[in-house]
């Protein structure tokens, strides 16, 4: 188990905020494969404070819990009134990003930004902290620092510390820097370190983030370097599974652990998906945006190349049925299977 504040996970992993990607749809087919706790993609406090689309967007089915509600954002006031809403939504706690590395993020002083300017990062994670009743937890995401540089590690060490500080309930550190985005490894041997340093405070606990792709990684991840629970990020795009097979390593069950998903379950959850994904958005933003989805969901047929062909042409709801008609019935399979391929 795990523990953010008064919130209690029964399994120590957990879905990842992630640009572009973990809306609700996402979110409630990976609560449906065991996920027990998930990170909305990072929301501009301005958006939340002007309303109409952007407060829209920000809205919780009540599936939808337990659930973090993660918020971007430049200056104190602004972000602490973005926490508030959030808060008044019912979001069952606040996480703040000072991880994301994408460009135009950094050049707006927001997100992994901030970890090069440590006394704006803690003003704006101390106003935050003010401005949500104590009952719910704030978190926090965080990179091991802006670069490789001694400077870099102690702006991060200054932050982290004054996270512990202000009272948040936790923090998720990716072993990656921010100059770094998503290339090379993530330094698990930092999160080592980290948790053996800070990682017996009362009423604190360290996630890790970076380089997991499987069930086997999650618990790799926690025996190598102690952190409480492991935030899944792009592993699971396309993958929800990767929670069900996480929760049969806890309970022993290795081969259930390691056996890829059906033919069968792969359709239902892509129609699952899309469905969520209409439902939400519409029939015809879904169709743009589920194509990036097909791509990943791919992944698992035997002949991947040309299912995710087939979804990068999807417009609409009719459109992705017939993908799945026509490579995810028994019509389609059985003659992979007798040729070995399925």
């Amino acid at each position: 188990m795990a523990r953010i504040g008064n919130l209690t996970l029964d399994a120590p992993f957990f879905q990842a905020g992630l640009a572009g990607y973990s809306d609700a749809a996402m979110r409630l087919v990976a609560r449906r494969h065991g996920c027990p706790y998930a990170v909305t993609e990072a929301m501009l406090d301005q958006f939340l404070i002007q309303g109409g689309k952007g407060l829209k967007q920000a809205e919780l089915d009540d599936a939808d819990h337990p659930i973090a509600g993660q918020l971007m954002g430049s200056h104190p006031l602004e972000i602490a009134q973005g926490a508030g809403i959030l808060a008044g939504l019912g979001y069952d706690v606040i996480d703040v990003n000072l991880a994301c590395p994408v460009k135009k993020i950094r050049k707006k002083s927001r997100g992994g930004h901030l970890m090069q300017v440590p006394d704006e990062a803690i003003d704006i994670l101390q106003a935050v902290r003010q401005a949500v009743p104590d009952h719910i937890p704030c978190t926090v995401k965080l990179r091991r620092g802006t670069d490789d540089s001694a400077q870099a590690e102690a702006n991060f060490f200054t932050i982290f510390e004054a996270v512990i500080a202000l009272g948040y309930a936790a923090a998720t550190v990716h072993g990656r820097t921010v100059e770094q985005k998503y290339i090379g490894p993530s330094r698990w041997a930092f999160l080592k370190d980290l948790v053996a340093r800070y990682g017996d405070m009362p009423g604190f606990s360290i996630f890790g983030s970076g380089d997991i792709w499987t069930a086997a990684d999650i618990f790799a991840m926690i025996e190598q370097t102690g952190v409480h629970a492991v935030s899944v990020a792009r592993g699971c795009i396309g993958n929800p599974w990767v929670f069900t097979q996480a929760r049969a390593l806890m309970s022993g069950d290795e081969q259930a652990a390691t056996r890829p998903p059906t033919i069968d379950q792969q359709r239902d959850v892509l129609l699952n998906h899309f469905e969520l994904s209409c439902a939400l958005h519409g029939e015809k933003a879904a169709g743009m945006m589920m194509r990036k989805f097909g791509i990943k969901f791919a992944r698992h047929h035997p002949v991947g190349d040309a299912v995710a062909k087939a979804f990068i042409a999807v417009k609409s709801l009719s459109d992705w049925r017939a993908v799945l008609d026509a490579h995810y019935s028994a019509a389609a399979t059985e003659p992979l299977a007798a040729a070995g391929v399925a």
